[in-house]
């Protein structure tokens, strides 16, 4: 099993930043792409960035310019930079890393518990 551990969440004054990571451990036999999404209260889970084990990166339109992910392949890390934090920025904000558990199984997709980001004056 792979397990997923979220923190950096807090409360953030608007024009604020934080920092999330997330911490992939267990039989994390090889880890693909790592993601941050969010899901704000009545409204559907949206994915926010992702990043492919060979950097690639993707952002939500709404983050680009202010959002950085980036990870730590040897630790089986990733983060999620935010900065200028507004308002319509909070939400639990979930990580997700794609990962197989053996040189025989499939990947799939691990979800953490959730942090929650709240931007308030």
């Amino acid at each position: 099993q792979v397990q997923l551990v979220e923190s950096g969440g807090g409360l953030v004054q608007p024009g604020g930043s934080l920092r999330l990571s997330c911490a992939a451990s267990g039989s994390t036999f090889s880890v693909n792409a790592m993601a941050w999404y969010r899901q704000a209260p009545g409204k559907e889970r949206e994915l926010v960035a992702a990043v492919t084990n060979g950097g690639g990166t993707n952002y939500l339109d709404s983050v680009k310019g202010r959002f950085t992910i980036s990870r730590d392949n040897a630790r089986n890390r990733v983060y999620l930079q935010m900065n200028s934090l507004k308002p319509e920025d909070t939400a639990v904000y979930y990580c997700k890393a794609v990962c197989r558990t053996s040189y025989t199984s499939a990947y799939q997709d691990y979800w953490g518990q959730g942090t929650q980001v709240t931007v308030s004056s």
